[in-house]
């Protein structure tokens, strides 16, 4: 529906150009929330991959039995009556203290639902790093020396509600429960539309940060401090760095660092078949409002990455399960080892790397939570929610405002235009 439909229609019938005005206004407001044509519908069912609640009660399991290393936290938050979790687990070999700064790792898995390969990985690094299996490449005195330097931060699954819905049936669903798509909700350059957006796949939300999860995460990095930071999705093979916004990476030594690291991890890891650079400038498309330009250009983190762990470019576009997560053994298998080795060497390479700079260190080397839940309630960024709701709802009924004058002028046009060719029909018949 365009336009020149709409003005060809007001002069046959204005009725009718009305009822096709006020449909493509209601399509073009509420375009984010139309569900993607052709979706995947497929009932969540996969021997090799664990449910929401079963990853997470293993994970649970898991760090019971090594309290001398881990511990666990749930962050809770809400915003106008929606409720999100996420679990923390965080690594700190308290039996094993060195005496100099330790460097912060944190990890993020499962920012989008659709993507549950990402939480698998999570799941079998936590295993690497309690010892209880061997890390491909690496014996165990080897990681326990690389780990004796690190606090890590893993976050096995940041969307919690996104994958319910994955698992209630819609395999195609990368957003958050309200619609939202979590790596659009951050600050750095935020709302920016490029042509080809997709308001389903890519809705930024009303405001920075006005999805609970990503206060969740805002707030954890605020805290714990992160000196490496990684998100985890899968859609395709790629190691990549900022930026996402922009076709190009961070200049001087902090972009040329990053991307030895990068190229390091593609040599010897995965034969050099991952993309390596810029978001915004491998993946062929920009993407604006992401956590991990965040993290570089707000919070700082020197060494700030993406991670693509798998993608299938050969599966149909409506098989969103396929396209995202491998669905035989083997390659299964591949995955999980293979990336969690290259996390190991991230984080010995990555050690080595910040070692010799000047890292600043305080009291969050070591923190921890005294309480299981930490409510996340931020009332100044929810009444810049309400204002941006509003400005933008205005921004709406005047528009429909405006055409609807717009279109009844033209009404009016074509009715005065009707009568005078009916009066010039009326004299040239009576002379």
């Amino acid at each position: 529906m365009n336009w020149l439909v709409i003005l060809c229609w007001s002069r046959r019938n204005p009725f009718v150009s009305i009822f096709l005005l006020l449909y493509y206004l209601s399509s073009t407001v509420h375009a984010s929330s139309s569900p993607l044509s052709n979706s995947s519908i497929v009932p969540f069912s996969s021997p090799l991959y664990h449910s929401s609640d079963s990853l997470l009660r293993e994970i649970k399991t898991l760090v019971g039995r090594h309290p001398d290393k881990f511990s666990i936290e749930t962050m809770r938050g809400s915003n106008k009556g929606y409720l999100a979790e996420i679990v923390v687990v965080t690594y700190n070999h308290t039996k094993r203290q060195i005496n100099k700064p330790k460097i912060r790792v944190l990890l993020s898995f499962g920012q989008h639902g659709r993507e549950l390969i990402t939480t698998e990985v999570a799941l079998n690094l936590l295993h690497f790093i309690a010892g209880e299996r061997r890390i491909p490449y690496y014996d165990s005195q080897s990681v326990e020396n690389i780990l004796d330097n690190l606090i890590i931060k893993v976050v096995p699954m940041e969307n919690l509600n996104g994958r319910k819905l994955v698992e209630a049936g819609d395999s195609c669903d990368r957003r958050n429960g309200q619609g939202v798509d979590l790596n659009r909700n951050w600050s750095v350059d935020w709302g920016k539309k490029e042509k080809d957006y997709d308001p389903y796949e890519e809705n930024p939300g009303s405001a920075p940060f006005s999805e609970p999860e990503a206060q969740i995460m805002r707030k954890l990095t605020s805290l714990f401090n992160p000196h490496i930071w990684v998100s985890v999705h899968s859609g395709m093979e790629a190691l990549f760095m900022p930026y996402d916004h922009k076709n190009t990476i961070p200049a001087g030594l902090a972009g040329h660092v990053m991307k030895s690291v990068l190229e390091d991890l593609n040599r010897r890891h995965f034969q050099k078949k991952c993309l390596v650079g810029s978001g915004g400038g491998s993946v062929g498309y920009l993407a604006h409002g992401t956590t991990t330009d965040y993290m570089y250009d707000i919070a700082k983190v020197p060494m700030a990455f993406t991670f693509e762990i798998y993608g299938d470019a050969s599966a149909s576009q409506n098989d969103c399960f396929t396209m995202f997560n491998p669905i035989d053994k083997a390659t299964f298998q591949t995955v999980i080892d293979d990336w969690c080795t290259a996390f190991i060497t991230l984080f010995k390479e990555g050690t080595k790397m910040l070692g010799g700079a000047q890292l600043s260190v305080s009291d969050k080397t070591t923190f921890t939570w005294d309480h299981e839940d930490l409510h996340v309630e931020d009332n100044n960024s929810n009444n810049r929610d309400g204002l941006e709701l509003a400005v933008q709802e205005l921004r709406n009924y005047f528009r429909l405002f405006f055409l609807s004058t717009v279109l009844l002028m033209i009404m009016f046009c074509s009715r005065i235009s009707k009568n005078k060719f009916n009066d010039l029909t009326l004299t040239l018949n009576g002379s």
